[in-house]
């Protein structure tokens, strides 16, 4: 059942009695100011019972300790000591001094319910909606218009979470991955069920190839070594099938037992073929390869013909003026930096309520394909065109081709009409041999026999209008502003997303959008202004206001106690002047010294 904060701020509150101790204006003091205004129990709502159970922990106080941790960079365990012993968290977490807010396994459980009910990105809009409410995108500009922004796009890598093995030890943990679904379902122990099937050597130690007894020189050796791996997991997959036959059709026993089984049959397509021999290693890496059975959705990717990593990639967007960044998403390690570009600029424009008119990105943004895409939506996107080579001879574009015409001509100033139309879009210029074959740059240009062909990409006037965009001083200035991207992905990865915590694509967005989220507040803090009056901001300044009126109150009746004592002393010296003889003569003699 959804658990509330109170709306009445606390005397003794950690905020309110250290705010200004631990700094208004650190991180800390800024997640205590936005306290009510930042998140919200009732937007967590849907993940609890509306009617049943006892009250949660406030899910506003877990989402401000998540993103306390990804700034602060501790594990769980760490996040939850702090929440219980450390001023810095308490004063952000506005909670009591003797109070311990939540267990380890309340955090965990807040985390994975965010990320079962499709909320990975719930933290994330929050810090852009409170970029929105404090007029970032509106500053200068009329309220009834549609703010134009430019966005800057980038990719980054993430390293995966999951073990990379070869091919041995890749079938190794398949086969134990399937043998784990059987046992469970049958119920087995998963010793037992491997000596009854034979396959003990999966289960009894870390490494299979590490403790094979094989002579790793002799390509015999490693063939039937092979081959009895191959042989273990067709009859497992064997099993699987006479196993699925009583279970259920899309029950979750059989998904998982689908899932698992799914997982080793493709590994061994990609990485084993067969021959008379029997089966051996395929050459060569496989397209789409699955390099982990821990993480199935890990790729093989690279970011530069050197750099390879293993794992996933970060797709971020950010908006050149205000630096925040506006949308990110996790891409497969292989796949292109362009790829979903056009969804990430959607998620934007939803996300700030602006139009994106400008795109900038870097050259892997820069094909046909992807400018004739954001053309299509009435977009531009600023990026290098991809260099031409040619080796030593004479590059496209050192022709000039026009297409209204459809003429090209050469270096030597030839021209030729012949433009002969693909069935894709684009084509080819032919020059004829005889213009080609007297031509004194012919050996500039072309080593054939015939003469000098030409290749029209379908996209050919928007790669010629980047062109000249790309010799034009516009071109200069979206460079600088380009740079603002990179920037941002360098805090990412202070923020710890260089490496994956978590298995899975999914789990690996939630911890993308977390890190943005970071981003994003660190930067409204440090901008001025960013303090509200609100929350225990506002409740201070109310204390010493009422405070400074019990003094003044106070002041007020001193002077008048002082100034009635003073009028009654005035009214009463003559009565005392006359009872001093009275008093004298009754006081008695005083005793003699010694």
């Amino acid at each position: 059942m959804l658990g509330k904060r109170s709306a009445q701020l606390g005397l003794f509150e950690a905020d309110t009695l250290y705010g200004d101790f631990v700094g208004r204006r650190t991180f800390y003091g800024y997640l205590a100011s936005e306290r009510g205004e930042l998140f919200d129990d009732a937007d967590f709502a849907k993940l609890y019972c509306p009617n049943n159970g006892r009250p949660s922990v406030p899910p506003s106080l877990l989402a401000t300790a998540l993103v306390l941790q990804a700034y602060d960079g501790v594990s769980d365990e760490e996040a939850t000591r702090r929440a219980a012993f450390d001023l810095q968290w308490k004063v952000a977490l506005g909670i009591e001094l003797n109070v311990r807010p939540f267990a380890k396994s309340t955090l965990q459980e807040f985390r994975a319910q965010l990320i079962v009910h499709d909320q990975t990105r719930a933290i994330f809009q929050r810090s852009l909606e409170v970029a929105k409410r404090r007029g970032v995108w509106k500053k200068d500009h009329p309220p009834h218009e549609r703010q134009h922004m430019k966005l800057a796009l980038d990719t980054t890598h993430i390293l995966g979470r999951g073990a990379v093995k070869d091919t041995y030890n890749l079938l190794a943990d398949g086969i134990v991955q399937v043998l784990r679904v059987l046992a469970k379902l049958g119920p087995f122990e998963l010793m037992e069920l491997a000596e009854e099937v034979g396959c003990t050597r999966y289960v009894s130690g870390p490494s299979l190839k590490g403790q094979a007894e094989v002579d790793w020189t002799n390509p015999q050796a490693r063939q039937r070594f092979l081959a009895e791996i191959v042989a273990d997991a067709d009859q497992l997959l064997e099993l699987v099938r006479g196993t699925r036959a009583d279970l259920e059709e899309n029950s979750p026993e059989d998904q998982e037992l689908v899932a698992a089984a799914e997982v080793l049959a493709r590994i061994l397509a990609q990485d084993i073929e067969g021959d008379e021999n029997g089966p051996r290693l395929k050459q060569g890496v496989a397209a789409d390869r699955l390099i982990s059975v821990h993480d199935p959705e890990m790729r093989h990717g690279r970011k530069s013909s050197s750099q390879r990593f293993n794992g996933h990639k970060a797709q971020v967007a950010v908006d050149t003026d205000s630096q925040l960044i506006t949308a990110v998403d996790v891409l497969a390690g292989n796949a292109s930096d362009a790829d979903r570009a056009l969804e990430v600029v959607e998620a934007s424009e939803a996300a700030t309520g602006c139009q994106v008119v400008d795109v900038i990105g870097d050259c892997a943004y820069g094909a046909g394909s992807t400018r004739a895409e954001f053309a299509a939506t009435g977009r531009t996107i600023v990026a290098k065109v991809p260099e031409i080579q040619n080796r030593e001879l004479f590059a496209k574009t050192a022709f000039q081709i026009d297409l209204e015409a459809g003429t090209c001509t050469c270096p030597n100033q030839q021209t030729t009409r012949d433009l002969r139309l693909a069935k894709r879009g684009g084509g080819t210029f032919v020059f004829a041999t005889e213009t080609c074959a007297p031509c004194p740059l012919r050996a500039q240009c072309t080593r054939g026999q015939g003469g000098r062909t030409v290749q029209v990409h379908p996209q050919e006037a928007l790669l010629q209008q980047a062109r000249e965009l790309q010799a034009s001083p516009v071109f200069d200035e979206a460079r600088r502003r380009r740079q603002v991207v990179e920037h941002r992905i360098a805090r990412l990865v202070q923020l710890g997303i260089r490496q994956a915590r978590y298995f899975g694509r999914t789990k690996t967005v939630f911890q993308l959008c977390l890190a943005a989220a970071v981003a994003n507040l660190t930067l409204l803090a440090a901008t001025p202004g960013a303090l509200s009056l609100s929350g225990s901001a506002h409740f201070v300044w109310s204390l010493m206001l009422v405070t400074a009126a019990l003094s003044l109150t106070s002041l007020i009746l001193g002077l008048g106690i002082a100034v009635f004592t003073i009028h009654r002393s005035a009214h009463l010296a003559p009565l005392t002047h006359s009872m001093v003889p009275i008093v004298r003569s009754l006081t008695l003699p005083s005793r003699p010294g010694f």
